[in-house]
Parts: C-alpha cells; structure tokens; sequence
C-alpha cells in the first residue's frame, strides 16, 4: 500500500498541471464554442463561420502547398541521408536543426530582410544589374515606350509566395527528421534480396523502400502541416496582414478589435478537430509499419 502511494505521489504535479494549464483551457474553448454571450446554448457561432470560407480555403491551400513543397525537398534529402555514414548523418541532422534553435521570430524577422523591396536579394539583384537588363528588354519590346514604367524591385515580400517560403523554411526540419528515421531503420537485407531478385535501383526504391518509408512521410505532412495551418505570425509579417490565414482569424478574435471569443472558440474547436483527424489517420496509418513491405 505505501508502494503504491509513493508511486502515485511523483505524480500528482504532473496531473495538477495537466488539469490546470490543458484540460480546463480545453473546457473553457468547448463552453465559450456552444454559448452566447448570455452564457446559453448556441450553434450560432459554427454558422457565422461560414462567413469565413475564403480564409478556410486560403489556409488549407497555402498549407497544402508548404506541406507539399517540404515533401519534394525533404524526401529526398532524408534518402540521401541515410545512405551515408553515422557520424555524417549526426553532423547534417543537427546542422538541419541548427536554425530551429534560434528565436521563431528572429527568422521571420530576418525574412523580412532578405525578401523587402531593399532587402538582401534586391540588392543582389540591383548589383549585377539585373533590373537594367530586364528593363533594357522590357524598353525594347514594349509597344510604346514612353508608357514602359521601370522595374526598380521585384515584389516579394506581403504575398502568399512569402508566407509559403515561411512555412517551407520553418517547417521543413519536421518533414526531414521522421523520414530520415523510418528509412535509416529499413533491413538491408530487404534491398539485398530485391537486388539478388533483378530489382534495379529504381524498383527497389518504388517497391520497397518508399512502401516501408510511408510512415515517416505521413508523419512528416502532419507535422508541417498542422502549424501551417495554424500559423499567425507568419501571415502577418511575411503577408503583410493582407493575407489572413486561420491562426490569425483565432488571434482576432480574442486580442483584436472584433472581439468575440465564442466565434474564436468554435473555430479553435474546428482547428482541434482537424489535428485529431490528421493524428488518426497518421496513427491508422503508422500501425501498418512493420507490415507495409507485404502490401
């Protein structure tokens, strides 16, 4: 009985704090989602987010886009990996973890640097005389010359494009990481026997390695896709607040002017919805690891 009592106790930190700070914030969010402010049931929330379709939409194809776009880079990155040796697989993973350790916002800010109209790459581009060139060809094939307006910059920064580079640089390490670790733990001997079997490389890789590395991938799209989703402070630096993205509808809703925290409730609710949906499938999915090389 003392046993179990000692055992308990180390415990009960842990679950005040889970109660506190998870479980009764949780509450609250359902509550405030199925009332008005007169505290009485309601669906009238979930209905005013119809209203919002276009920043739905906006959210889910920007994210789908980053979380794309991570997958194209960091698949292959995780593959080459893995093929070479321990100690520099060690050193690239914590150089692809290296920016992770700095400040999120200081690399956002130091975006907004890079991808401004006198920022980092325009200057570049100014420098070795790209904008003369390209306004040299723009004066000569223009059908009237004396209307032709010079390019002094391209426009980067406040567009979609920067909000995606944002995700994709941000997030890209959580796409790389859980493929790099489902394929580092591939048998080899399941590559020797499709070698032995007439497999080339390419068959190999389509029949074997990238079956069995589908648990790391669908890892991987959760995990950037999820915050991307989600994400705020992206949005509004890198957008310019001309791009409002789901995290920053949430964010208005609490700390901004059209303060309504029932309709910020039922959208965070939706918001947790989609993450246990994106978890199941990952879990479904995860499951069949170790026998996805029968499939």
């Amino acid at each position: 009985m003392k046993k179990n009592k000692l055992g308990v106790l180390p415990a009960v930190p842990y679950i005040v704090w889970m109660a506190i700070f998870v479980v009764v914030p949780l509450i609250l969010v359902v509550f405030y989602a199925f009332t008005n402010e007169a505290g009485g049931f309601t669906l009238a929330n979930f209905s005013q987010m119809g209203s919002y379709t276009k920043v739905f939409a906006r959210s889910f194809s920007l994210s789908a886009v980053a979380t794309a776009i991570c997958l194209l880079i960091g698949y292959p990155i995780a593959y080459v990996l893995s093929k070479e040796t321990p100690m520099f697989q060690r050193v690239a993973m914590m150089l692809i973890m290296l920016p992770m350790w700095i400040n999120f916002l200081l690399r956002t800010y130091a975006w907004m640097s890079i991808l401004e109209n006198t920022g980092l790459l325009n200057t570049l581009f100014d420098k070795i005389g790209l904008f003369d060139l390209i306004n040299w060809i723009g004066l000569h094939l223009a059908s009237d010359p004396g209307k032709y307006v010079p390019i002094e910059h391209f426009n980067m920064i406040n567009t979609q494009g920067a909000v995606v580079l944002g995700m994709v640089y941000n997030y890209l390490p959580f796409m790389i990481m859980p493929i790099h670790s489902v394929i580092v733990k591939i048998d080899r001997s399941m590559l020797e026997a499709a070698r032995d079997l007439g497999a080339d490389s390419k068959t190999t890789f389509r029949k074997v390695i990238f079956p069995l590395s589908l648990p790391g991938v669908l890892s991987g799209v959760t995990m950037v896709f999820v915050p991307s989703v989600s994400t705020f402070i992206l949005s509004r630096l890198l957008g310019g607040g001309t791009t409002m993205l789901l995290g920053d509808l949430i964010e208005m809703q609490f700390m901004g002017g059209a303060y309504n925290p029932h309709l910020g409730s039922a959208i965070s609710l939706i918001m947790m919805l989609v993450v246990m949906v994106c978890m199941s499938i990952m879990n479904h999915f995860g499951d069949g690891e170790d026998t996805a090389v029968m499939l």
